[in-house]
């Protein structure tokens, strides 16, 4: 019996050591073909920026191509589970951000779960929203707003890029904040969104800061708010959310990479080692923070404790607002 534990043990550490061995070779070996990188939003948005501008500086910190791909549809889930789903050989990646989190609230037969099915990578970047309004509209500050939504209620509306977004999220939370009832007309995504808004179709929109800098540079849109806690580098005149008259409201989209749970840790390292690297060049940070994004790289440790607290958070937000998806 003795000799016979023996035996087993001496398999058993034979199996770790070839099992360890294949692990380093694979980690070594990568990437052995082009990553797909899954952006579940369509090009042109805040999503698709960042994932270009990383994507194309990973490839060269690789030596493989990163392709790109724009999955829109089901409020990023497509693309999501599609990443859920890949071979956990890190070929697959997926720009995991806030409205990933929403998700597992709004959709109740969810084919992914963000928090089991992901091994995160690191996170990259956090970005807060504008409260933004047509230009020509009289309201000049939230407290304006919040007395003409209260004056005449369910009368404004607001814009979004979908039920269940993000943006429909984040300007229910305002109304609980606010304690306003203002009605939801959601789009197809955020450039449709932007057409009614400068048309004056609606009357507001809580908007992505990337997409949304060319239109008040150009004079057609107007902000009166930024929704993180601390005013942004690249606004500094608008002020907050909590300045404006509404105490604690902070909501940010944060952006990270992901790939399929039990991708290989050696992976996750080369990973977060590279993605930790462009992140801290210059040209990087300028292209991400002229666009309004704060950069966060982070452990993939880290990235699993906020992935966690987003979910939760908004599920809240869900349960209190009763929002629900197209």
């Amino acid at each position: 019996m003795h000799h016979d534990l023996k035996v087993r043990y001496a398999r058993f550490v034979m199996m770790m050591t070839v099992t360890a061995a294949a692990a380093v070779a694979n980690a070594q070996s990568y990437p052995s073909k082009p990553i797909r990188f899954l952006v579940g939003a369509p090009a042109g948005g805040g999503n698709d920026i960042i994932a270009r501008i990383v994507g194309r500086r990973l490839a060269e910190l690789l030596g493989q191509q990163v392709i790109i791909e724009n999955r829109a549809g089901a409020g990023g889930n497509i693309a999501a589970e599609a990443v859920a789903h890949a071979n956990p050989d890190g070929h697959t990646l997926f720009l995991f951000n806030t409205q990933t989190a929403i998700a597992p609230s709004i959709y109740p037969h969810l084919a992914y779960d963000p928090v089991k099915d992901f091994a995160p990578i690191s996170l990259m970047a956090s970005s807060p929203f504008l409260l933004v309004l047509n230009s020509e509209s009289p309201v000049r500050s939230v407290r304006d707003l919040v007395a003409l939504a209260k004056a005449q209620p369910g009368t404004l509306t607001y814009a979004s890029g979908g039920s269940g977004s993000s943006t429909h999220l984040v300007a229910e939370l305002f109304k609980m904040l606010a304690g306003v009832n203002i009605t939801h007309i959601p789009y197809k995504g955020a450039g449709p969104a932007f057409v009614d808004l400068i048309a004056g179709q609606v009357t507001m929109y809580f908007a992505s800061i990337p997409p949304a800098l060319p239109h008040l540079r150009s004079g057609r849109l107007r902000a009166i708010a930024v929704t993180s806690m601390q005013r942004s580098k690249i606004l500094p005149d608008l002020p907050t959310m909590a300045e404006s008259g509404i105490a604690n409201y902070e909501a940010s989209v944060s952006y990270g990479v992901v790939t399929a749970a039990r991708t290989p840790a050696a992976i996750i390292r080369r990973l977060n080692t590279e993605i930790t690297k462009l992140l801290d060049e210059t040209d990087i940070r300028e292209r991400l923070t002229g666009g309004g994004a704060d950069l966060v790289a982070s452990t993939p440790s880290y990235f699993s404790r906020h992935i966690k607290d987003e979910v939760a958070k908004w599920a809240r937000v869900v349960k209190i607002s009763g929002a629900k998806a197209d």
